[in-house]
């Protein structure tokens, strides 16, 4: 089945109840408290709902805002970015173009060469190591 295709029960079935309320209900883990925040082994970030392939370790970055946070993505295919105005704010909501699980948000205030910030859920992600 076409991971698009998914039922909510099904994805309830196949996530933890925190994937669940992060990635399929657009929900926001805790700064700080996830798996990947400080993480420094080398790979690849995978959706994962998924499996898409997001982000690599090479464009990781301490952003120091307690979500793990890269400067780019691996195939800008690989994403949608979706304009969120809620909660009173302007920002652009990132969701994997395959499975349309919610992931995080991207912002204009990252480090070169690209300037972005793509502050990321952990529970949004699954790292294949190197």
């Amino acid at each position: 089945m076409a991971e698009k295709q998914k039922s909510e029960q099904q994805w309830r079935e196949k996530l933890t109840p925190e994937q669940f309320e992060v990635c399929r209900k657009k929900g926001t883990e805790r700064p700080f408290s996830g798996e990947y925040a400080n993480c420094k082994k080398q790979g690849i970030y995978l959706c994962s709902c998924c499996g898409q392939k997001l982000f690599t370790s090479e464009s990781k970055f301490d952003s120091g805002s307690g979500w793990p946070s890269f400067w780019d993505v691996i195939d800008a295919e690989n994403i949608n970015q979706i304009t969120d105005e809620t909660h009173g704010m302007k920002r652009v909501e990132v969701t994997c173009n395959s499975c349309d699980a919610h992931l995080g948000h991207v912002f204009e205030d990252g480090p070169q060469p690209t300037g972005f910030r793509y502050c990321i859920n952990s529970v949004s992600l699954e790292l294949k190591e190197k």
